[in-house]
């Protein structure tokens, strides 16, 4: 999936917590960077013509058995690489350096000294500075050639490089924020060491992606599957904007929406953009196929079959209304991003954590062309790109809302009576957060219903036997690690008042209080 104009930096996942945090990092250095399996090999590397490796943390040992393995060849192909905590031991010990278990373990913020200058990646920057740990095993001796450039009171070779072979590693995690000067480490081994311009930015994806549409596209025209979220408007101006009045956009509305959410999405998009809007009411469609099924992934799956078939259905009608009846419409705008890929298992071999509607769940029949101008972004680059694009703040700005709804937000059967019950807490705890001022702190806060759980509460000296709600708010950057916000005691407990009093089904609301990892962001 290598982007059209940029060749890439391969960010190689170990297993890490933080390979997904890697990438984007690299992004917000100015630079495309795409994420590989460890086993990928020196062959397939070389095929991508990539302008530098980064080789991620990981979970294991490099001495132990199963350990990632690595094709060694790679370094072997003159291009520059960085190596990070695990990826750091897995370069030393190919290059003929020394990695052991010493028995001394580092965790967390640990103090680490700048030797001989620091070299290309840390020269300039304070002698002594805070990094982030997380490791048992360290590197004894580094390859011949290569310089020791940091230590720490534990680990002697924290830090090395060679400036002849343009490789670089660090023991610890220069992506998280909480190394003091983790992205400047990034950016001088992409800028410095391998020479790359930061010139990846929104302008320049907008441009490079009309280009690709419009040679994709031609002449042809395009359907767009609208919901209304941040993610489908962006893709769908970036396609008006190559293929102009060739473009018809679809809002389905599935029955599975929030309150209000049709209107919005007609009103707002449409008064933004101009483009022709055609709304489908396929509420029974989508209701009747998901009757009686409670497992999450069959769901995702059933509502990404229903909405290619509801394209499929509204695409023969906009062909039988056409002069150019008998012409198909052969093209479908996804706003599919890169995370959705990585998570579906599209990732280069990454683990499936669960399938998105529009990547796992699509039917295997698709009639479909797929026009996908997202597909390689985070979402902080599509919202960067909206704003370029000129969208209104209120739907570039929105909180993110899953293609499958409030289906995937009712553990267990999807009914019209669980959704009139979520529908009505989930528009309680919005309302609470917006007159809050937390609408820019929080990335999302999903509203999930427990339908098949019920407890026993008390009101007006009665008996309760109710639904209860989990309140899931999070922070985020790119959906691909968060945190739970700290949301004010006052407001949570305004938001379960009412809900408690409001919503007669729900006599009882909690809060999710997970990080992602181990927990994602939606609960299915």
């Amino acid at each position: 999936m290598t982007h059209p104009a940029h060749r890439p930096v391969l960010v190689v996942d170990f297993g890490a917590q933080y390979a997904q945090l890697i990438a984007r990092r690299v992004r917000e250095a100015g630079v495309y960077s795409e994420l590989v399996p460890h086993t990928i090999t020196a062959a397939e590397v070389a095929e991508k013509q990539p302008l530098g490796i980064v080789l991620s943390g990981g979970p294991s040992s490099v001495y132990e058995a199963g350990a990632p393995s690595f094709d060694d060849a790679i370094f072997e192909l003159g291009i520059p690489t960085f190596g990070i905590c695990y990826g750091f031991q897995v370069m030393a010990r190919a290059l003929g350096g020394e990695v052991g278990h010493t028995g001394d373990r580092e965790y967390g913020a640990t103090d680490a000294t700048v030797l001989g200058g620091g070299g290309a990646i840390l020269g300039g920057q304070p002698e002594e500075q805070n990094v982030w740990m997380s490791h048992g095993d360290a590197v004894q001796r580094a390859p011949e050639g290569f310089d020791v450039l940091a230590s720490t009171s534990v680990t002697p070779v924290a830090a090395f490089g060679s400036a002849e072979r343009r490789m670089y590693g660090v023991q610890w995690h220069p992506e998280v924020k909480h190394t003091d000067h983790g992205q400047r480490i990034l950016e001088n081994f992409l800028h410095r060491v391998a020479g790359i311009d930061p010139d990846w930015n929104a302008g320049n994806v907008i441009a490079e992606q009309v280009a690709a549409i419009r040679e994709q596209v031609g002449s042809g025209r395009v359907i767009c599957g609208l919901s209304g979220g941040v993610d489908s408007a962006v893709a769908a101006a970036i396609v008006h904007e190559a293929v102009g009045d060739q473009l018809v956009c679809v809002f389905v509305d599935h029955g599975l929406l929030r309150q209000d959410e049709r209107r919005q999405v007609e009103e707002d998009y449409v008064a933004s953009t101009g483009v022709r809007l055609v709304t489908v009411d396929a509420r029974e469609r989508f209701l009747g196929a998901l009757a009686g099924v409670t497992d999450p992934e069959t769901k995702r799956k059933i509502i990404g079959r229903e909405f290619i078939r509801t394209f499929e259905q509204t695409q023969a009608e906009l062909v039988a209304e056409s002069a150019e009846a008998g012409d198909p419409i052969r093209f479908l705008v996804q706003g599919t991003l890169y995370p959705d890929v990585v998570e579906s298992g599209g990732g280069s071999g990454t683990a499936n954590i669960k399938s998105h509607h529009n990547v796992g769940g699509l039917p295997e029949d698709l009639n479909f062309e797929l026009v996908e101008p997202l597909r390689t972004l985070f979402k902080d680059e599509v919202r960067a790109i909206g704003r370029e694009l000129g969208l209104p703040e209120v739907i570039v700005a929105r909180q993110p809302f899953p293609g499958p709804g409030l289906g995937i937000r009712i553990i267990g059967e999807v009914t019209e009576d669980r959704l009139t019950t979520l529908r009505a807490a989930d528009a309680i705890a919005r309302e609470e957060l917006t007159a809050a001022g937390l609408d820019a702190e929080i990335w999302q806060c999903p509203v999930v219903l427990l339908a098949d759980v019920r407890s026993v509460g008390v009101q007006g000296d009665g008996r309760t036997y109710g639904h209860p709600v989990v309140l899931r708010p999070v922070s985020s950057e790119d959906a691909m690690t968060a945190d739970w916000t700290r949301v004010p005691y006052d407001v949570l407990a305004r938001i379960s008042n009412r809900i408690t009093n409001q919503v007669p089904e729900v006599n009882r609301v909690v809060l999710d209080v997970t990080s992602k990892p181990p927990g994602t962001i939606e609960w299915e």
